[in-house]
Order: structure tokens, then C-alpha cells, then sequence
């Protein structure tokens, strides 16, 4: 069996964006698991992981394992400790962004295909079997069931 130190283990760079510049690392593959993903992250003061979003068809749950980050869910802003641990259900009631300092784990479901949606720019995103990224739209951009055929 393989292992990942989830608090000394070795961090990618993130995105190259204004307000995203997490350190990660996705451990599921490095730790041969086939149904539950999970992704360390390190987040330096006002650094977020990805836009405020929920899925359809996928669970998140969240340990933080140093710092204070902030989460933002849909009840509001709330800072988190070492050991907390939050579950992200499927559905708009599992909103969620987080902001640094701090070091977290998510851990996910990760069926595909799933849906997110991200709320604050009004896009949905697609992500089908075999795909690595996500396809992107924004929902203003919608055509009728019908549209082509």
C-alpha cells in the first residue's frame, strides 16, 4: 500500500491567478485509490482554492489540518481550526470556497459525470468520464433541448 504524508507532504503549484495560489497535490492516485479522491492544499492569507461553487452528484468533506482558513458557505463566513472537519453535500445547500492561511485535505467523491455550479459568475461546469477538466458554460449562454436537430 502506498502512503502521503498529508501534513509534510511534497506541494505542487497552483493556479497562476490573482486570489488562487494554493500549493496542492492530488494523493488519491498517489495512494492507488479508484472511488475516494483527495487533494491537499496549502493556502497562504487571502489565498482561495477555487471559486465559491457546489456540485450535483458529488460529497466533499474538508478537514483542516493547520491554520485558521475561511470558509464561505451559504449561511455566511465562518473561520476554521485545526481538526475541523465540514462535509459538502451535493446540491446548493454544499456552497463552499475557502480562503488562507491553512493547510486542508478535501476528500471527494468524485463520480463522474458530475456538475458544478458556481453561483457568484453564473457558469456551470460539465465534467464527463474520461475528462480531466471540466467543460464550462455559463448558463445566460443556454439553447433550447431542440437546438440544431
Amino acid at each position: 500500500m502506498e502512503r502521503f504524508n498529508v501534513f509534510s507532504g511534497a506541494l505542487e503549484p497552483g493556479f497562476e491567478r490573482e486570489g488562487y495560489g494554493a500549493r496542492w497535490q492530488r494523493v488519491g492516485p498517489l495512494v492507488g485509490a479508484e472511488r475516494i479522491g483527495a487533494s491537499v492544499y496549502e493556502l497562504e492569507e487571502g489565498q482561495q482554492t477555487f471559486p465559491y461553487h457546489f456540485h450535483h452528484g458529488v460529497e466533499e468533506w474538508l478537514l483542516v489540518l493547520d491554520g485558521t482558513p475561511t470558509l464561505r458557505e451559504p449561511g455566511g463566513e465562518r473561520a476554521l481550526r485545526r481538526g475541523d472537519l465540514v462535509c459538502f453535500p451535493s446540491g446548493p445547500e454544499g456552497a463552499h470556497a475557502l480562503r488562507g492561511p491553512g493547510r486542508i485535505v478535501i476528500f471527494s467523491t468524485g463520480q463522474r459525470p458530475s456538475v458544478s455550479v458556481y453561483p457568484d459568475s453564473d457558469k456551470v461546469g460539465v465534467r464527463a468520464v474520461g475528462d480531466e477538466e471540466p467543460l464550462n458554460f455559463r448558463r445566460g449562454d443556454a439553447v433550447d433541448y431542440w437546438e440544431g436537430e
